[in-house]
């Protein structure tokens, strides 16, 4: 589901009535950790809830890239935590921010298969909620251009740099250069445009990344993909 003028709805779809208050799961849509989440929802069970998480908040393992777990168990989990401050954000494309006082896990792994992972939506133009210039070649590029951001694990070190990958998503396959990391470690500062790290599983992509694959502008913010690349 999408978070469609403050409600919950299906790409493509009618909105429903669970509320959503950024660009995060809605209720029923799967997740692995609390930030997987809605900032007003919890996650219970594997689910996006409105309920209490008490003791039965999910974090499960999840296998890593090889090389990026930074340990020999081979498993993701936290690296540490991150509490947040207030920062001046960039809220274009519905961006989430950094709330003081509330923690944020930080990953330096992502699962090893690509075959699980969130498609975001962000600016790389000069000014956008991407912050600076792509990290792998220090520059901005035009909305109109397919290019993508990973997050920490996949990134690996800007190993990926410049590479194609495909992604499939909505039906469709389209494919993007990466350029960027999606910085899952730091963030809640001015280089970060005010935002909470990357969860561990995201490829942000540009709007031209969401109009290949087939996603009305109206329905644009978070979708589950597979990539390979």
């Amino acid at each position: 589901m999408f978070c469609i003028s403050g409600k919950c709805g299906t790409s493509g779809g009618t909105e429903c009535t669970q509320p959503c208050t950024w660009i995060g799961h809605c209720c029923g849509d799967p997740c692995q950790t609390e930030n997987d989440c809605d900032g007003s929802l919890v996650c219970v069970n594997g689910k996006c809830s409105a309920g209490s998480s008490d003791d039965t908040t999910v974090r499960p393992t999840v296998r890593t890239t090889a090389g990026t777990s930074g340990g020999s168990s081979g498993t993701c989990l936290p690296s540490g935590i991150l509490r947040g401050t207030n920062t001046n954000c960039n809220t274009e494309n519905m961006s989430e921010c950094c709330q003081a006082g509330k923690t944020y896990d930080q990953y330096r792994c992502s699962p090893s298969s690509t075959s699980s992972a969130i498609l975001t939506l962000n600016s790389f133009q000069e000014g956008g909620d991407g912050g600076g210039a792509g990290a792998c070649f220090g520059h901005f590029y035009p909305d109109t251009q397919r290019v993508v951001a990973l997050s920490t694990g996949w990134y690996n070190g800007g190993s990926r740099c410049g590479k194609t990958i495909t992604i499939n998503g909505n039906g469709r396959t389209t494919t993007a250069v990466v350029i960027d990391e999606c910085d899952s470690v730091n963030g809640c500062d001015a280089e970060h445009v005010g935002q909470p790290p990357c969860r561990y599983n995201i490829v942000d992509g540009s709007p031209a990344v969401w109009t290949a694959l087939g996603v009305p502008e109206r329905d644009r913010g978070e979708m589950n993909i597979s990539w390979s690349g």
